[in-house]
């Protein structure tokens, strides 16, 4: 079983799910008493909000960076960063690196294309919905890509930052969302992926009437699926 590095904290809500689907993956798949070996660094999120301004991302990369090699100093054989929005970076990171970065968004798309999805709608940190880093993988694997409208977009970041990445899960921020995702259905997405791993959270497949591709487990999956090959 290889040592994984995790780049948590962003925040510890979606963190603290990677750390239970990663440990429950692994015992399904290895079985007996087994669990994950991990190494874990988690920052503190006020000092990593996704910012909308591009020109932060460049000290961003450079901190990023130095946990990336501070956890291949310490022994992980691979390095995931348990969020979607720092994926903005990751090309930057992996050129630093010695050992693989699991990337977010590549193997969200080799799920999609597994499930034979060609039009899917992208939710997540306006950086994510709004930037090419997620969509341009998408569209190297034929996946077209549809997002929310700019309106939508402003909300959905802001229940990200000031609700779900606290934790709070409000019935109506859901009834929006789902509100959100049928027009998008309605516009010809036949995938919705949760492209933040706080969506998840509060948006589940019995929600949804098309497949629902949750960035978290896939992710978690795919991070299992190295470690024990």
């Amino acid at each position: 079983m290889k040592l994984i590095g995790l780049i948590g904290g962003t925040t510890w809500f979606s963190t603290a799910e990677y750390y239970r689907l990663i440990n429950q993956l692994t015992n399904q798949k290895a079985g007996a008493s087994h669990s994950a070996k991990l190494l874990l660094y988690s920052v503190d999120f006020e000092e990593f909000k996704p910012s909308t301004d591009m020109s932060k991302w460049v000290d961003m990369a450079t901190r990023f960076t130095e946990i990336a090699l501070k956890l291949e100093a310490a022994g992980a054989e691979c390095l995931a960063i348990c969020a979607n929005t720092p994926h903005l970076i990751a090309d930057q990171i992996t050129k630093k690196l010695n050992i693989p970065l699991i990337h977010i968004a590549q193997v969200t798309a080799l799920k999609i294309k597994s499930l034979n999805i060609t039009r899917v709608a992208l939710l997540g940190t306006k950086i994510t919905m709004e930037q090419n880093f997620f969509k341009s993988i998408l569209a190297q694997h034929e996946i077209d890509c549809i997002i929310p409208s700019e309106s939508q977009r402003h909300f959905i970041h802001d229940s990200i930052l000031h609700e779900l990445g606290k934790g709070i899960l409000k019935t109506e921020t859901k009834e929006k969302y789902l509100d959100i995702i049928d027009q998008l259905i309605q516009s010809g997405a036949n995938g919705i992926i949760l492209g933040c791993t706080e969506i998840p959270l509060l948006i589940l497949q019995e929600d949804v009437t098309v497949p629902v591709l949750d960035t978290t487990l896939i992710h978690s999956e795919a991070i299992v699926e190295f470690a024990l090959n």
